[in-house]
């Protein structure tokens, strides 16, 4: 048994969400196969829900619905409430979401704007098939106001311009990246920037900044996809290529080159339900505190008195039992731990 999602009070009412990360891109997810969001709402509400500080705080917002030729269907918010095609590190977060509330086997589709998507779910591994990139376009000529960029433009799903840089880390993501992001040679749909640095025979970095997030993320699926394809197309890169984003979580990109496009595209990740790795254990242990230490103002004791962490295990029809702190948690189906809501008292007792 998963335990049940936190909850948030909005205009009176209880909203069920889970909060997720894949690759430092963090994701609010509703199950809304029965719909109680009202349309004219959404764009107001996930503004609301994204906004850092006053609210959950996220990239997006991915709402899981019923469908008709596919596992389920999604639909994937940016945080300032527009809504996008796809999104490549969201993708395997909603694969891992359905997997675990049992909506989707842990081979499933589910369907987007930019077409069917497949993954694939292996504990907290996801590896996410893209639809066909398309529109790909070398060396452009950007002009903006203090000099002219190179850049080379892919769709993976979405709009993405790959930048190559020598020095990434002095790279102008958010001056560079908010201009090319609005220029008029991507319009009406604009575009997202990619600053990526070729680092090995099989190896990129990369910054991003995003459309719709309006700022540099910690990672982005489809940009990753966009430069690694791109990287093969001009260096002959090949498959699979590793792709470090800023939040230092690698991503992995298999690709089948063909003569003007690419096949069998994927992105592979790890997509995070909240869980809480102790590293100093030198043991990993997946934990669900109980409910009185998620109670508003209560304390939580330092960690060596917590003799025993209650775990759900997995096939064990929904028991719950305890097991010592040297015991390592199954990672498959695994407790739900809201780190939002904790992250402020477990602070003190965690290096997180």
């Amino acid at each position: 048994m998963i335990p049940e999602p936190q909850t948030l009070t909005a205009e009176g009412t209880r909203l069920p969400f889970w909060k997720m990360q894949g690759s430092g891109n963090d994701f609010i997810l509703i199950d809304h196969r029965r719909p109680f969001i009202k349309e004219e709402e959404c764009p107001a509400l996930v503004r609301r829900l994204c906004q850092p500080k006053f609210g959950v705080g996220a990239d997006g917002l991915i709402l899981i619905e019923p469908a008709a030729w596919a596992d389920f269907r999604w639909r994937f918010f940016n945080a300032d409430g527009s809504e996008a095609e796809m999104c490549g590190n969201g993708g395997r977060c909603a694969a891992r979401f359905a997997y675990l509330n049992g909506i989707a086997p842990a081979s499933l589709t589910f369907e987007t704007l930019a077409g069917l998507i497949q993954a694939e779910v292996k504990g907290r591994r996801v590896k996410l098939g893209l639809s066909q990139p398309r529109d790909l376009r070398l060396h452009l000529r950007i002009p903006l106001a203090e000099r002219a960029w190179e850049g080379h433009f892919l769709n993976t799903g979405v709009p993405h311009v790959v930048l190559l840089v020598d020095e990434l880390a002095a790279a102008p993501v958010a001056e560079v990246g908010r201009a090319i992001r609005f220029h008029e040679l991507f319009q009406p749909a604009g575009t997202n920037v990619n600053f990526v640095r070729v680092s090995g025979p099989q190896e990129l970095q990369i910054r991003t900044y995003e459309r719709g997030v309006e700022a540099e993320t910690l990672a982005c699926g489809t940009g990753s996809v966009a430069a690694a394809l791109i990287a093969a197309r001009l260096f002959g890169l090949p498959s699979p290529v590793t792709v470090r984003p800023r939040s230092g979580e690698i991503l992995t990109v298999h690709f089948t080159p063909q003569a003007d496009s690419f096949a069998a595209v994927f992105l592979e990740g790890d997509a995070i339900a909240g869980e809480l790795i102790v590293k100093a254990m030198k043991v990993k242990i997946v934990v669900c505190i109980r409910d009185k230490l998620l109670q508003r103002g209560g304390a939580i004791a330092p960690y060596e008195r917590l003799e025993k962490l209650e775990v759900v295990r997995p096939g064990g029809g929904g028991e719950k039992r305890e097991c010592g702190e040297r015991e390592q948690a199954d990672e498959d189906r695994h407790p739900f731990l809201h780190d939002h809501l904790l992250r402020e008292h477990l602070h003190s007792i965690y290096a997180l």
